[in-house]
């Protein structure tokens, strides 16, 4: 299976989530993730998606049915060699007295992360990176005692020279057509 990652930049309107969705839904394709959020231009959003498949012309037909979707302003399909991107996850760690010493030099130097909080008995540590690098940190990391662990979602941009808000409202990529 391939990963893709759609960006689907819209205008910021109540219920189009559950529209994206639907579409996804009737494709019987999965999402692997999504993040929302506001883009530089106001008023625009962007969805970011990753999703694994084995069939590209499927994807392909996925990102068309997208952008027929009022308030859809572009839709853009990459495979992850086109774009550059990362995901951040926070663990909550223990650290009760006369435990096991997390070595801070290891986290940050050895897997970049970062503490970001120091509790009486735990610390928060901020890893970002690809879902791989997030899951070997975690591995890493379990034997101290997680007491919480929560990822984002996929975030990435274009391997192009301008932003893609910048072609708005044209179209791109190679998803359409």
């Amino acid at each position: 299976m391939t990963t893709y990652t759609i960006s689907i930049f819209t205008n910021n309107t109540i219920g189009l989530l559950n529209r994206i969705t639907i579409v996804f839904t009737r494709r019987r394709i999965n999402i692997e993730s999504l993040t929302v959020c506001e883009t530089e231009r106001q008023g625009v959003s962007r969805f970011t998606i990753s999703l694994r498949h084995e069939s590209r012309e499927a994807i392909e037909k996925l990102v068309r049915q997208l952008r027929k979707i009022v308030d859809v302003l572009a839709v853009f399909g990459y495979l992850d060699d086109e774009i550059v991107y990362n995901e951040t996850a926070l663990f909550k760690v223990q650290t009760p007295l006369g435990g096991q010493t997390i070595d801070i030099d290891v986290i940050n130097k050895d897997h970049n992360a970062w503490v970001v909080h120091w509790g009486i008995d735990y610390v928060v540590i901020e890893k970002s990176g690809t879902g791989d690098e997030i899951m070997q940190f975690y591995q890493y990391i379990k034997g101290y005692g997680i007491l919480e662990f929560v990822r984002s979602g996929r975030i990435a941009v274009g391997k192009t020279e301008k932003g893609l808000v910048e072609y708005l409202p044209e179209i791109g990529g190679w998803a359409i057509a």
